[in-house]
């Protein structure tokens, strides 16, 4: 079955070159300190004397308004971005699968309860819900001030925020496949063995619908790094000095026109992940699926 998945995949050239690029990136983003290291730059000096400076040796792409490195704080940028983009993701997928295996396979009331909870989480308006809730001061919500001033407290809030109202498309994706999956062969044999509830969903049903949560984990990733990058813009996401893709867009908002690249560069790497992760899920989709027609 890998095999078959394998060759699947390799039929669509879009998918395996999303695939590579997202690779690259990521590698990328991993070895931040070695470039750091290599180009004998700090990303968090500041060097009135060296702003903008134009591409170099010593700062492949320049430097920004407060004299750091581009080349390095877009690597670091993309460690944020990217860690908040998966994180979330797949907090959203456990939350939806789990939800959507409940729903499905025991049905009734809990089906209903979960169902309409879910439709009226879908019927929130998720940008305008996570810009009033990230503006929230955690000061008032009783957390203490060292956690809510950490550095990575900002992070950790908007993985938090998406996996909360992020769930509900893989949730519905699951519950359907679940649906149909409960009343295969496989399915009514394990009940017919006295096999549990439990059992049946986690080791029967489980396996045959994760294709579909797959799927959606996948193009969730794109969503969120999107999010990160307009609640950062808004100042509201991924706070300084912590560099993220969509605060270095911020940043550039006030220089385009003396410096647009500080701007071009952020926001080309968020348009190629974005349209990257989405060719990468519609390739995994056609993989997944046994019955997908053979292109040519």
């Amino acid at each position: 079955m890998s095999g078959g998945f394998l060759r699947r995949f390799l039929r669509s050239p879009l998918a395996v070159l999303s695939a590579l690029l997202l690779l690259a990136l990521a590698m990328a983003s991993l070895a931040a300190p070695l470039v750091e290291a290599a180009l004998g730059v700090d990303r968090t000096a500041i060097s009135l004397l060296d702003r903008f400076a134009p591409p170099s040796a010593e700062h492949p792409l320049g430097t920004d308004e407060l004299g750091r490195d581009v080349l390095v704080r877009l690597l670091y940028g993309g460690r944020v971005s990217l860690f908040v983009g998966l994180a979330a993701a797949l907090a959203s997928a456990l939350v939806g699968t789990a939800v959507g295996l409940l729903a499905g396979y025991h049905g009734g009331r809990l089906d209903a309860l979960l169902m309409r909870l879910t439709d009226g989480l879908i019927a929130l308006p998720l940008l305008p819900l996570l810009i009033v809730l990230a503006a929230i001061d955690p000061a008032r919500l009783g957390i203490p001030p060292e956690v809510a001033g950490a550095e990575n407290a900002s992070l950790l809030r908007i993985v938090l925020l998406v996996s909360l109202f992020g769930w509900t498309t893989v949730a519905r994706l699951v519950r359907g496949a679940t649906l149909s999956a409960r009343r295969r062969d496989y399915a009514l044999a394990a009940v017919a063995l006295g096999a549990s509830g439990r059992r049946i969903m986690l080791s029967h049903i489980l396996p045959n619908v994760a294709a579909p949560a797959v799927v959606a984990t996948t193009l969730t990733v794109g969503n969120v790094i999107l999010l990160e990058s307009v609640l950062s813009f808004l100042g509201l996401g991924i706070q300084p000095p912590l560099p993220s893709w969509g605060n270095m867009l911020t940043g550039a908002q006030d220089l385009v026109s003396t410096a647009p690249m500080l701007a071009v560069w952020p926001g080309l790497l968020i348009f190629l992940t974005v349209i990257a992760v989405n060719l990468l899920g519609d390739g995994l989709q056609d993989a997944l699926d046994p019955r997908a027609v053979v292109r040519r």
